[in-house]
């Protein structure tokens, strides 16, 4: 957490409070001791989101009935999408599926199992980074250590699938890929490349964490710098032509932020996506 105003990046960091307007602040009390932050409570409100928009969803869908109205459709034409064109493409049937389980692709897709964990990922990125796009709330998904859990997250979900389906060891062996060489060359050359697709292995997770993390912070700091022209030129005759530039750049920043926000949610849900299928079908 941010110590005071001083810092540069204040105004995307984490507090145990909520910044108003005039200097206010609305404080988040402690419970038995531990000090609730405003991500916390934020990623909390975007669970409890998540849960309502869904359960109604869900109610409207059952027993195949045709969802209706604009609201339940836009959140339903997102699953949809999710599913058609990212989870069953990008993991595909296998080559065991290909052959062996056509009765079972006819009322499903086994690719689908995946698809609570990969939509759980995109919706959760979404709602908090359109969180961040309301005033004096903030995006918990442009603090490092909320990316860093994500990524995590998504780590523990590549490994598990892909032991489930190849085994615990056969999981980890699979990092190298299958290559027709003389037995002397195996013996050096497959622990070696072992050990270097293991590292990549654990820096695309890292990557997925940085990533997200630095185009949300990226486009608050954005903002905060072209309202920040407005102050800096307050007591000059600057004023009256730097106010109105920076509000009509903070404008079209933030029309840009939203555009973000759908974006970086679903490419961390794709690399998730792109991950566990390499996992589960690593040739």
């Amino acid at each position: 957490m941010a110590a005071g105003h001083s810092d540069t990046f204040h105004h995307v960091r984490d507090f145990p409070h909520f910044e108003l307007p005039w200097g206010f602040h609305l404080e988040i009390p402690s419970i038995f001791g531990f000090q609730i932050s405003k991500f916390m409570l934020l990623q909390l409100v975007a669970v409890t989101i998540i849960f309502f928009i869904f359960r109604g969803l869900a109610k409207r869908a059952a027993g195949g009935q045709v969802v209706t109205g604009r609201w339940w459709n836009f959140w339903e034409s997102l699953v949809i999408f999710m599913r058609d064109e990212v989870v069953r493409p990008t993991i595909g049937v296998g080559h065991d599926d290909d052959h062996g389980h056509h009765e079972e692709q006819k009322v499903g897709h086994p690719a689908d199992k995946y698809l609570p964990f990969v939509l759980s990922c995109f919706f959760y990125v979404l709602i908090c980074n359109l969180l961040g796009m309301l005033p004096w709330l903030g995006s918990a998904t442009g603090e490092l250590n909320v990316t860093i859990a994500l990524a995590f997250t998504t780590f523990c979900a590549v490994v598990f699938c892909g032991t489930k389906e190849q085994g615990f060891i056969g999981f980890w062996l699979s990092l190298v890929p299958s290559m027709d060489l003389p037995l002397f060359m195996k013996i050096i050359l497959l622990p070696m490349l072992w050990v270097i697709e293991f590292a990549g292995f654990i820096i695309k997770h890292a990557v997925l964490a940085i990533r997200l993390f630095a185009n949300i912070m990226a486009g608050h700091t954005v903002i905060a710098v072209f309202l920040g022209f407005i102050a800096m030129t307050a007591d000059s005759g600057l004023w009256a032509i730097v106010m109105p530039a920076s509000v009509f750049g903070q404008l079209f920043i933030g029309l840009l932020e939203l555009f973000v926000a759908f974006l970086q949610a679903y490419v961390f849900a794709f690399l998730a996506t792109l991950f566990i299928g390499t996992a589960v079908h690593p040739h």
